[in-house]
């Protein structure tokens, strides 16, 4: 399987604290390997994503302050394809979208906004792929989790994480956690 990084793009300081760590949870525990905060510094975030990979464990990366131009381009000199999550591109149900991008066989940056994008997301210079979780309003993190589930095909969801203290254990009722 590919190497998948998210892109998250427009995280407003004041506003997006809660919903951009919902995002780097979903990102880290469906599979990608790691999240680049673009533009901004928001060292709560830092700490929590440190804590998290810390104590259910690893690996998994994240930087920030990152400029998303650089972050586009440096990935595409490295020969990886970055796929652009909107409402307006190839549906992910209704095309052959999801297919593409797998035969590509290369790393994909997959990029999110927390507001309005600018309309250079969708060019050709930006986005190999623009894909649509549906073609309604919605959340970037449930597509996010859509979007990671369909590319890894539920793998992602039996996955162990190394060094990890803490694991859930499954079961029908209650909650059971093993710590190291």
């Amino acid at each position: 399987m590919p190497k998948v990084v998210v892109l998250r793009w427009g995280h407003r300081l004041q506003r997006d604290a809660r919903l951009t760590t919902h995002v780097v949870l979903t990102a880290r525990a469906l599979g990608a390997s790691g999240l680049i905060l673009s533009d901004i510094k928001d060292k709560r975030i830092k700490e929590t994503v440190e804590k998290v990979t810390k104590n259910w464990g690893g690996p998994f990366f994240f930087e920030m302050g990152v400029s998303w131009k650089k972050a586009v381009k440096e990935w595409k000199e490295k020969g990886g394809v970055v796929v652009h999550l909107t409402a307006y591109g190839d549906n992910i149900q209704t095309s052959d979208i999801l297919q593409r991008i797998k035969a590509s066989e290369k790393d994909i940056l997959v990029v999110i906004g927390s507001q309005k994008v600018p309309k250079e997301f969708f060019s050709r210079s930006v986005s190999d792929f623009n894909v649509a979780i549906g073609n309604q309003p919605h959340s970037e993190c449930a597509s996010l989790a859509i979007f990671l589930d369909r590319l890894f095909e539920g793998k992602e969801l039996t996955k162990s994480f190394e060094n990890a203290k803490m694991r859930i254990i499954s079961q029908k009722r209650d909650k059971k956690l093993a710590r190291k």
